[in-house]
């Protein structure tokens, strides 16, 4: 395993993070309690020391598997990240947003169900647009000081949006958020544009969420419907297009042409190249078994030349944003 720092948080962090949305019961593609502890005792194994959940996935099903997991080990050796932001019960609207009411009630029950009195990072999953910026980093900066909470995160929104947020903590004194979880993979790179230049003006560690396009850069394009996912992630035929609309076809078989040549697998890969972008501290890595971790680790060890990157970079061309929803 690689290690690198957190921003500049100074918080050493393994260079794979793994995703915990598929430990569930939410979707038929997750896995179940049994199953999801096989992956992150692997992970352990394998020096991953960063996990990232939220209280949405599996309407915090998630959170309690990996909890039970890691209580298990030395709490104080792992790195361990959720999210608030989406509702968490379709009738209670103050389940969701930013609002400090949602954010400390959401916050008392992650810390129970994931058995710890401290997250390490904490990230906002989306922009409230209901709730000032301000109310949501005072409510956020009261946690820190409580204890509860060490760094603060944000994940997917515009650019200006987050540079407001940086900029109202700075004016009121209060903690700032230290990294951005964004779309970012060899098929959307939109966040090349505005947002990393940002973060690495600012600091802000990058931990891309879906560095494997929902598993479009893991296979040839046209085996993507041989997958389960594939067939029955409702979100999966409006990222597809994205993807596809910008090179994305010719991009895919690129992947696949060099991952022949090296002898390696198309997802090591994709992963090989996020982690050649300067401004990519640790992508976060979702699997559904425990071969396809060790597959991810193993793109660390993949050299990437110069013409290698241009290569694979090349086809891409402009599309709409997506993943803010």
């Amino acid at each position: 395993m690689e290690y690198t720092t957190l921003g500049n948080t100074g918080t050493t962090v393994s260079r794979i993070a793994l995703g915990c949305n598929s430990f569930g019961s939410d979707a038929e593609w997750m896995l179940d309690a049994g199953e999801s502890r096989e992956v992150i005792e692997r992970a352990i194994d394998l020096g991953i020391n960063f996990f990232d959940t939220a209280n949405v996935y599996s309407f915090g099903e998630s959170e309690r598997i990996l909890g039970d997991v890691l209580a298990e080990y030395d709490r104080d050796e792992q790195v361990l990240a959720t999210k608030v932001y989406f509702p968490m019960d379709e009738a209670d609207p103050n389940s969701g947003g930013l609002s400090r009411k949602t954010i400390e009630q959401q916050l008392a029950g992650s810390l129970d169900r994931l058995g710890t009195e401290t997250i390490d990072l904490y990230q906002t999953h989306r922009w409230d647009y209901d709730t000032p910026i301000g109310e949501t980093l005072g409510a956020l900066d009261d946690a820190v000081g409580r204890g509860q909470v060490r760094y603060l995160g944000a994940s997917s929104m515009w650019a200006h949006q987050f540079a407001d947020a940086l900029h109202t903590a700075d004016r009121l004194g209060t903690e700032r958020f230290v990294t951005m979880q964004d779309h970012y993979n060899l098929v959307y790179r939109e966040e090349e544009r505005e947002m990393h230049p940002l973060c690495e003006r600012e600091g802000v560690g990058v931990i891309p969420w879906s560095p494997l396009a929902r598993g479009y850069l893991a296979r040839p394009h046209e085996e993507l419907a041989a997958t389960t996912r594939g067939r029955t992630d409702g979100l999966m035929d409006e990222r597809l297009a994205g993807y596809r609309a910008n090179g994305g076809d010719e991009v895919n078989e690129r992947v696949e042409e060099l991952a022949a040549e090296k002898g390696v697998t198309m997802a090591q890969i994709a992963l090989a190249w996020l982690l050649h972008q300067d401004a990519v501290d640790a992508p976060i890595v979702g699997t559904t078994s425990v071969e396809h971790l060790e597959d991810a680790v193993g793109a660390l060890e993949i050299d990437l030349s110069d013409s290698d990157l241009e290569y694979l970079e090349e086809p891409y061309e402009p599309v709409g944003i997506l993943g803010h929803e």
